[in-house]
Order: C-alpha cells, then structure tokens, then sequence
C-alpha cells in the first residue's frame, strides 16, 4: 500500500503545497483531506509540515482542506500531540474567528479532537481558544454548534480547566444549551455541567447565576434520550451534594421523576437514579416526601434484585441516611422486609465486598434506633458480623466491631442472644473479644477500645449469666488488667492507628460517652495519643467494675 506521508508521495504533495499558486495548494489540501479520511496513522513532523503550512493560506477552500485534514489525523493519540508541539492551534484558533461555517467546523472539530488528550488541554486553555470556542457554542449552525460543545465538554475534565472554562463564560453558554431541541447538544451540556458540579466552587456558580438549571434538568428526565437522562440525573446527583440543591430538586418535583427510574430495566439509568436519591435522602427535610412518596418497598427489593453493585452500594446508603435522618419511629423499615433482604445479600457468597461493607456501615446505623436493633438481634445478624471482625477490610472490620458493641448495650434485653453468640459462630463473640484483648504491640488502640467498651457493656447488664460467661473466660479480664496497668501513654509517643477520634463518632449504645469520650468533640481529632490514652481509660473502667462485681 503506498504512504502518502513519506517518501516521494509527500515530496509530491509537498511542492504543492509550498508552491505560491493557489490551485496547486488546494489540489494539495484536498488530497491530504481524502487521504487522511482513509489513513490515520501516525504521522512524522516532515508530513504535518506542509499540512500546517497550508493552515496559514489566506485562502478560505484551503485552510478549509487542512484543517480538515488536521482534524482527520487528530483523530490517533500520537498525531494530537504532535500538532499541539508543532504549534497547530494558532491557525486553527485563527480559523474560528473566520466567518465561514466550514472553516469554523473543520476547525473546531479538530480542536475537540485534540482536547481529548490530556497533555494537550492546559495548553489548548492557555492559547486563548476558550473564548472563541464559547463563542461558536451559541452558533446558529448546528455543526458549529455541536463541535464546539465538544470541546468545551473535553475541557471539564480536571478541576483546573473547569476553572478556566468558567471564567471564559462558559456557564451561562452550557446552561443555554439546556434548551436546544438537538439531543447530542442536550448530552454535551449535561455531561460538561455535571462535570462542573463535581467542585464546591462550581456548584456555587450555578446556584447564585443559574435559576433555571434544575427545572432543565428534570425536564431531561421525563422527556428526553436515554443518554441525556442518564447525565441529566448525574448532574442533578453532583448538584445535590449540597444542602441547598438537595431540598430545591424535591421542591421542584425531582423525586417524582426520579422513581419510575428505579424500576427501569435498563442499568444505567436505575445506577443514575439511585445515586441522585442517595444524595437527595441525605437531607432530614427530604425524609418525609421520600418516605410519602411509596418508594421504601422498591428501595428494599432493589438490595436483592438489582445484581448491580452500584445500585446495591446507592440503595442502602440511601436506606441508612432515611434511618438516621431522625427518631421517629422506623419499624416500617423492619416492615418492608429490609432485613430479610440484608441478610439474604449477606450471606451470599456473591456479595461484593463494597456491598458487604454498605451494609455493615448501614447496620452501625440502624442498630441505634431503638424500632429497628431488635430486629437486627432476633434476626441473627450477630451471627453474620462476629466473623466479619476479622476481616482484612478496615472499615469493614471496624463497622462489625462497632455495631456488636451497639448491641452489647442492649445485653439487659437480649442477654440470651449474646449468651447464645457466645462461642459460635468461628469462636463466637469471646473469641473476638480475646483476639482484640491480647496485649499484642499490632493490635489497633481504636479496634480494641471497641472492644474493651463491648466488655464494659456486657459487665454492666444485669443478666449473671452473662457476667459470668466474661468474668470467668481463661484470658479477657487478666489482659484487660495489662492493658489498664500499662498507663497513659507518655507525651510525645505515639501509636499509629488506621482510625481518629472522628471515626469514633459512631460508637454509640444504650449508654454513650461523654464529651472526653468517643461521642464527643475533640480539640485534636487526630491525636494518637489521645487515643491511646483513652484505651487505657476504658480498661480501667472495666477493671473497677469487675473488683465492684467480685465485692
């Protein structure tokens, strides 16, 4: 196959090219338009060289075949960067600001290509391409148009660009868009605004200047392709990241257009919509329309039926956010079969471990409202979390901890369910509680100061079986005694652990620190020591009251 890219071929072209005659350069520029509609491999500079030259031609038809050669080769990685380092953009910059629809497309077509390659976009933003490109997104030809978006969308990709693109008047431009009947402009604006919603900055900018953006955005969701309702969703998700555009896309009907979608078979969009409810239940004054609106026994039967990991991963965040939300009474949740359904997912050997790890973090959350931990106790959940402590995941691993130790402080009402864990399954709860209790140097202050609290609450139930099950085990109370007899930890020492004092915050039971304890605010949240020291608290705690027991 002959290259026209090398040899005496392009040695051919070239002196067209080079030539000061104007039919000769464009019998130059078409060719190397239809060859590169055919060939786009990579190319050396010596075959860029005259198509570049070509750019710079004071006739419109052949800045109009280079460029559209350009675009063609822009479309291979290697050939996007080399254009850019050969200085490409100033032509094709110039080209934009020309008044002719072909040489604007060409041009901006080529431009979208070669933002794609990320080397490329701080320079195309340094070049003073943005402006034009903005420009030309309100273009009254569609082409233009749509080329344009493209590559204002390929420059909202980084944090730094999206900025850029910001103060190059963007927004309001992509928010105008939101209006075309034109679905691939409707999918470039969504897609770049979403983009846009990632940065707290950006979603600022859209709350203070743009009113009607979420009113387009669910308008998308009722009426438009699959593909612009998927972004349109994501962008209403990005947006309800913050207190203000959570209550505002409720108030507007977002929730109503949003649930149908969670019965949709088509993946995406139940994915698209389970993340934006996530993010929609997060506020307590979104609770009530969430909960009015039906949806519970849907949310439920999607942690089993959806075999999507996302959708499980957004469905129970969603449920954990409902149920954490206030203290009203949530025995609807027990109701709806949400805890059949836990279970069932738990005890598949097919689980994810970020869906094991929604749930367990879900279940440290439902087990402190007092309508729904006797659910999880008669339902043999400790059963399914005492092996989970052991898990190689550490938030995982802390969340199991965690929770048992939420519901060792309901020992009083549930002495027999505890007593019945006691050594199974996988050595049952002793097991793990001596594991933690070993005076081992590796062993985590954070991990064992729930596990010492889970002893501190099982020593306080008024049940004696109980009581006695942990007073008498061969080696809990005497490594107890070591780790209280070991002291404060000295000043300037510290002990490295996976958690801070923050992580804490969810350790609660029947009973809960005070403001020096886990629940409480600390003036250094991230201090080891800190921690450390309060380990050693806790232990000195159980030891005076198993001495307080034996009296």
């Amino acid at each position: 196959t002959v290259s026209f890219y090398e040899g005496e071929p392009l040695k051919a072209l070239s002196t067209l090219a080079y030539s000061d005659i104007y039919h000769l350069q464009l019998s130059a520029a078409t060719a190397f338009s239809e060859i590169s509609e055919m060939d786009t491999r990579p190319v050396t500079r010596e075959a860029l060289e005259p198509i570049l030259y070509l750019l710079h031609s004071p006739h419109i038809n052949v800045q109009h075949g280079a460029s559209a050669a350009m675009g063609n080769l822009a479309v291979n990685v290697e050939n996007k960067l080399l254009i850019v380092r050969m200085g490409g953009l100033e032509p094709l910059i110039r080209q934009m600001l020309s008044p002719n629809i072909d040489a604007q497309i060409n041009s901006v077509g080529c431009i979208t290509n070669l933002a794609t390659a990320e080397e490329n976009k701080m320079v195309i933003a340094k070049s003073g391409a943005l402006l034009p490109l903005t420009r030309l997104a309100r273009s009254r030809d569609l082409r233009v148009q749509r080329n344009a978006a493209g590559a204002l969308l390929n420059m909202t990709h980084s944090a730094e660009h999206r900025q850029q693109l910001i103060g190059a008047g963007a927004v309001p431009v992509l928010v105008e868009l939101l209006a075309s009947d034109d679905s691939e402009l409707q999918y470039y604006a969504t897609t770049a605004l979403s983009n846009i919603a990632v940065d707290d900055s950006g979603r600022q900018l859209l709350w203070d200047t743009q009113p009607v953006l979420v009113d387009a955005l669910i308008r998308f969701i009722d009426t438009s392709t699959i593909k612009v309702q998927c972004q349109a969703i994501l962008t209403l998700r990005n947006l309800a990241s913050d207190d203000q555009y959570q209550i505002q896309i409720v108030e507007k009907g977002g929730l109503e257009s949003l649930l149908p979608l969670l019965q949709s078979e088509y993946d995406p969009l139940v994915i698209s919509a389970s993340a934006c409810l996530r993010n929609l239940s997060i506020h307590p004054d979104n609770e009530k329309h969430i909960l009015d609106s039906g949806i519970l026994p849907c949310l439920v039967h999607l942690i089993t039926e959806s075999g999507n990991e996302e959708v499980q991963c957004h469905v129970i965040s969603a449920l954990r956010n409902l149920v954490a939300n206030n203290d009203a009474d949530k025995s609807m949740f027990a109701e709806s079969g949400l805890f059949d359904h836990m279970k069932a997912v738990l005890l598949s050997p097919d689980a994810s471990d970020a869906v094991v790890g929604e749930m367990v973090a879900a279940l440290n959350v439902f087990v402190l409202d007092e309508s729904l931990w006797p659910y999880i106790i008669d339902d043999g959940f400790l059963e399914l979390l005492i092996p989970l402590t052991r898990s190689p995941l550490v938030e995982l691993q802390y969340n199991a901890c965690v929770t048992i130790s939420s519901l060792a402080g309901k020992a009083s009402e549930a002495s027999d369910r505890l007593i019945q864990v006691w050594d199974r399954p996988d050595g049952g709860l002793q097991s793990y509680l001596a594991l933690f209790l070993a005076v081992d140097e590796g062993m985590d202050p954070v991990l064992r100061s729930v596990a010492l609290w889970t002893v501190l609450l099982l020593l306080e139930s008024d049940s004696p079986d109980l009581i006695q099950l942990v007073t008498s085990h061969p080696s809990i109370i005497k490594n107890i005694d070591k780790i209280a007899a070991i002291g404060s930890l000295p000043e300037g020492e510290l002990r490295n652990s996976a958690y801070t004092s923050d992580s804490l915050a969810g350790l609660r039971s029947s009973r809960t620190f005070d403001g020096d304890g886990f629940g409480g605010d600390s003036e250094n949240p991230d201090d080891d020591a800190d921690i450390y020291n309060r380990m050693i608290n806790i232990a000195q705690d159980v030891v005076s009251l198993v001495h307080t027991l034996e009296i």
